[in-house]
């Protein structure tokens, strides 16, 4: 049975994922307002994806007989200086969401709690891949600079992204 904190934690991630899409759809809208239809795409994309997040947290916890309680959240920041802060901004997002994922992994460590150490398990992999991205693309963006040529080129890039649930998930 899964202790009332680390429930408390699982439920607090459920919405934090839940915020992070918004942030995301904030962003992507950031990027539609500069006519980056390509790196707004990107940003829609990880609204999926984090809202796929949230609900395998969410089918988790259900499965497990636990309570899930959703609560609010702040608004997310919707200005931004640049493109390239837009995904400096995401990057330091997605590094909070590894330390988060790492706090309940080292509670379900604790508690020896494995089914929950197996679930954060794919979350702490998908966290390299988050990062990472993200990381590549603020590289291409300080070499891009004021490359408006590279810059669309990268945005037609980005337009071809889409998400597809992992089979394994």
């Amino acid at each position: 049975m899964i202790s009332e904190k680390l429930m408390q934690k699982l439920n607090e991630q459920i919405t934090y994922e839940l915020f992070s899409a918004h942030l995301y759809l904030a962003m992507a809208a950031y990027c539609a307002s500069q006519d980056l239809d390509g790196f707004s795409n990107f940003f829609k994309v990880q609204a999926e994806e984090e809202r796929f997040h949230a609900m395998k947290f969410f089918n988790y916890v259900n499965e497990r007989e636990g309570n899930i309680k959703l609560t609010g959240f702040d608004a997310p920041k919707n200005e931004f200086a640049s493109i390239l802060n837009v995904f400096e901004e995401g990057y330091e997002h997605e590094r909070e969401v590894t330390r988060r994922i790492y706090e309940l992994s080292d509670i379900s460590l604790e508690e020896r709690e494995h089914a929950t150490i197996s679930l954060l398990k794919w979350f702490i992999d998908e966290q390299v891949e988050e990062e990472a991205s993200f990381n590549t693309l603020i590289k291409k963006l300080k070499r891009i600079d004021n490359d408006s040529t590279a810059l669309y080129m990268l945005d037609a890039e980005l337009a071809q992204r889409s998400f597809t649930p992992p089979v394994e998930a």
